[in-house]
């Protein structure tokens, strides 16, 4: 009997597992809520953005990952925005005045961010995003909270899906149409992802890539090595080109994301190159074309931005439990990190 088969017929889920199985069981319900519940915060956000043209967002981890899923979507809008690490703000910083300045951290307690206002001081157009609203960084700036309290799982779910929600409050304050992405929320699709699960059972290292959903990568990625001690990181797809295709190999799985965006014809050539390596591929499909030969396709209706993420996001949720699942006994328990960083 495989470890797989074990554990698909194994009753008794790990404390840490179930802890996650209820995070991400609400999260649809505390996005939709958070979305309706911040137009005035969002608001206030977005004035801020056409005042100034430029967004800077930080975070660290999931948050960082977040910050990247939406920099396209407000460059598309017109609004100059970057994604950086805070720790790397704190150590090598772009200037701040004339920007805004929107600060995720899901806990509102992490290390960096009490340092960045100890700091900083924070700036007239510095806003936060958090799940906590009686957190360090709700009391230092105006914020968007996120509906249904902190998570409390290790590996970011619900608080990816409410957050980015609430960027879709402030995407809507600036004329974006959040009817898709919120149908998307509505609207549960659920490819199956036992062949891809198999695809990447031999694998020792995973590598996720996308191009104009690139965020949504890196939040698989960051879950995958939570979850399953193993190095899972993740490269943009011309950075994937550029070199680092020297590793691949067929114990080497790539995941990558493809969105209906003119991006989605790159993504489909690192597919076909990724599958003559040997490697094990499988593709997050939402861009409605055929798919490729060799690679694994969890196919969804076609899509881009935030309703292309929301679709998958569960999805990718549930892939990363089972790739873990396979080879970690207490999935879900941190050993080396906790919930909340409290040192740099």
């Amino acid at each position: 009997m495989t470890r797989a088969m074990t554990r698909n017929e194994q009753t008794q889920r790990p404390a840490g597992l179930v802890a996650i199985d209820r995070e991400m069981a609400r999260q649809r319900a505390d996005a939709v809520a958070s979305f309706h519940a911040s137009g005035e915060v969002a608001a206030r956000v977005a004035a801020s953005m056409r005042k100034t043209g430029q967004l800077l967002l930080l975070g660290m981890g999931g948050s960082h990952a977040v910050g990247r899923a939406v920099e396209p979507l407000y460059r598309a809008l017109g609004i100059d925005a970057i994604a950086v690490p805070l720790s790397e703000q704190l150590g090598q910083p772009l200037k701040t005045g004339g920007r805004t300045i929107l600060m995720t951290s899901q806990s509102g307690e992490s290390a960096e961010v009490l340092r960045w206002f100890s700091e900083t001081g924070g700036t007239p157009e510095t806003f936060g995003l958090t799940l906590e609203g009686g957190s360090f960084l709700a009391r230092q700036a105006p914020c968007l909270v996120g509906a249904g309290g902190t998570e409390l799982a290790f590996a970011a779910t619900r608080s990816l899906t409410i957050s980015l929600a609430l960027h879709l409050a402030v995407l809507a304050a600036l004329g974006d149409d959040p009817a898709p992405a919120l149908a998307a929320l509505a609207n549960t699709q659920e490819p199956d992802i036992a062949p891809a699960v198999a695809a990447l059972s031999g694998v020792s290292a995973v590598v996720t890539s996308g191009r104009r959903l690139q965020g949504a990568a890196e939040a698989l990625a960051l879950g995958l090595t939570e979850l399953s001690r193993r190095p899972c990181f993740s490269l943009e797809g011309g950075q994937l080109r550029h070199g680092p295709m020297e590793m691949l190999q067929p114990e080497t799985g790539v995941v990558l994301f493809r969105g209906n965006d003119p991006t989605g014809p790159l993504v489909t050539a690192m597919a076909v190159s990724a599958v003559e390596t040997g490697a094990p591929v499988v593709i997050f499909d939402a861009s409605g074309a055929p798919a490729v030969d060799g690679a694994v396709t969890l196919a969804f209706a076609p899509a881009t931005g935030l309703a292309a993420i929301f679709a998958m996001l569960p999805v990718a949720q549930r892939l990363m439990i089972a790739f873990a699942w396979e080879r970690v006994d207490d999935v879900g328990t941190p050993v080396r990190t906790t919930k909340v960083t409290r040192s740099e």
